[in-house]
């Protein structure tokens, strides 16, 4: 690494200037967390509930990878995929960068600003002589000078460095610096949202496409019944046992199964192009092997309610730009103060070229301006105004973030209880409706029932198997739902700190700092 080491005089003016710059006040309030509106604990999360708190050694989520809980190896393909090729993904990606870069940009005016100057001048000027001897005039013009005209030109050669330097003696540009790295912690906070919002979208359409397999292959069981129902009926027809009334019911039922189960075919496919998207493919590039839908939730685990304010990445950015807009206060404070500048140069300048250099030629000059606005319309006092109403705006994104986030989880919470009471109360009706078929059938080749009544069966046990199958599907939503509002295994610590954003030192250059997490 190669060391770029000042003047002597130079660095006399560094050491002579350092506490100054050092030890410059900023002005404007310091930034404190404003306290959030947080529950001691969730209400679902009691004991006659059916739910507990997570033990503190299983209270995480896979770090993450969330999704592997649910133990589908397509599932764990398809959601690696979504930070790497999701197109909205990497445009807040592109956004946090660039916000990242914008640091080094707003830091730069901490540092002196040194340019160079080559100039070239030539100057031409006319001037007279008066001649020597005497002048006879023979009756000419009396008023005859006796000057001769004579032009001379003159080339002026110039080179040499300027500088100037910003003291930010009251903490204009460090409270920029300040809000523009807060800032670049929302937006990775942005970006990791993004991320886990559409990891959980194409969760939830994987499952939506996993029910309509589902729902695909339970109707295309009961086809294969209605196919029996209607040869038994076909074959009593036949016999002249059965009216041409039960055999058309039999084979009407039988058709609009047939039908059901086509169209579900429809809706799996909008699914899996919705999972082509979400991974940054084009549809004709994916092709999903039909599968079922998982017929168990697996635990996830809760913890309390201000956890939600480190693991739900939405909440951090929202308390990020709390503190970017505390210090965008303190800037608009420091326009009341004096801007104190430093400015120097050293140049040559002569001619010709060759003595251009020399000591003679030298010319030097050191000094330092304050400027003052000393009336501005009330347009300091107006910013400042403005600035303090930007905070107290992010104060309440903040507080009603959590609030949505507590609101979230409730619900989910909530949801996952009744439907898992619901599921196993719908089991039941399951299998009495599946006896009541068998049973209807039963009689009607026993001669004591009519059709009528197996059709009404097969219809009541269809109509409720497809009932249970859809509870588990929202069991399923709701579980991804959960793990989200939970914020997905994600911790506010993953966020780039802010030693390793920006330097403390505006004599030491950023690649000499040392990154601190």
């Amino acid at each position: 690494m190669k060391l770029f080491l000042l003047r002597p005089s130079s660095r006399r003016l560094s050491i002579l200037l350092a506490p100054l710059i050092l030890t410059g006040c900023m002005v404007g309030p310091s930034y404190k967390r404003p306290t959030a509106i947080v529950s001691p604990r969730f209400k679902e999360l009691r004991p006659a509930s059916g739910w507990n708190y997570a033990n503190p050694s299983l209270a995480a989520l896979p770090k993450g990878t969330w999704w592997t809980i649910y133990n589908d190896s397509t599932l764990n393909e398809l959601e690696a995929q979504v930070a790497l090729n999701n197109q909205n993904v990497l445009e807040y990606d592109a956004r946090y960068r660039n916000a990242r870069a914008t640091i080094n940009s707003v830091r730069a005016q901490l540092y002196p600003t040194l340019s160079g100057s080559l100039s070239f001048n030539r100057q031409s000027s006319g001037r007279g002589s008066r001649s020597s001897g005497t002048i006879i005039n023979y009756g000419g013009d009396s008023s005859s000078s006796g000057y001769t005209p004579s032009n001379s030109t003159e080339n002026t050669y110039g080179m040499g460095p300027t500088a100037s330097w910003d003291l930010d003696l009251w903490g204009k540009i460090r409270r920029q610096i300040q809000a523009q790295v807060t800032e670049t912690q929302a937006s990775a906070a942005d970006l990791a949202n993004a991320r886990l919002s559409y990891q959980a979208q194409l969760a939830t359409a994987y499952f939506n496409m996993r029910y309509q397999d589902s729902l695909h292959d339970l109707l295309e069981r009961n086809v294969k019944f209605y196919e029996r129902s209607y040869q038994i009926a076909k074959n009593q027809y036949d016999a002249g046992t059965a009216t041409p009334t039960t055999l058309l019911q039999a084979q009407t039922q039988l058709e609009q199964t047939r039908a059901q189960s086509t169209a579900t075919q429809a809706s799996r496919a909008q699914y899996e192009h919705a999972i082509a998207i979400l991974v940054g493919k084009a549809p004709a590039d994916v092709s999903i092997a039909p599968g079922a839908l998982p017929g168990t939730v697996p635990a996830i685990p809760v913890t309390v309610p201000a956890d939600l304010l480190q693991r739900r990445p939405d909440v951090s950015a929202a308390e990020r730009r709390m503190e970017e807009y505390n210090a965008q206060i303190g800037a608009a404070i420091a326009a009341f103060y004096p801007d104190v500048k430093l400015t120097a140069s050293y140049s040559y300048s002569g001619d010709p070229v060759g003595t251009l250099v020399q000591v003679a030629n030298r010319i030097w000059a050191l000094g330092a301006s304050a400027s003052e606005t000393l009336f501005s319309g009330g347009s300091r006092t107006a910013a400042v105004h403005e600035a303090n109403a930007n905070y107290d705006y992010y104060v309440a994104s903040y507080r009603q973030a959590v609030l949505t986030a507590l609101q979230g989880v409730e619900d989910q919470l909530a949801n996952l209880r009744v439907l898992a009471q619901q599921a196993d109360q719908q089991d039941v009706a399951v299998k009495a409706s599946s006896r009541a078929v068998t049973v209807a059938l039963n009689q009607y080749l026993a001669g004591t029932e009519i059709y009528t009544t197996v059709i009404t069966s097969e219809v009541t046990a269809l109509s409720n198997a497809e009932t249970a199958l859809q509870i588990q599907q929202n069991r399923m939503l709701d579980s991804v739902s959960l793990i989200e509002n939970l914020g997905g295994g994600w911790d506010a610590s993953e966020l780039p700190s802010k030693n390793s954003m920006q330097t403390d030192n505006p004599f030491i250059p950023s690649f000499i700092q040392k990154d601190k997490n």
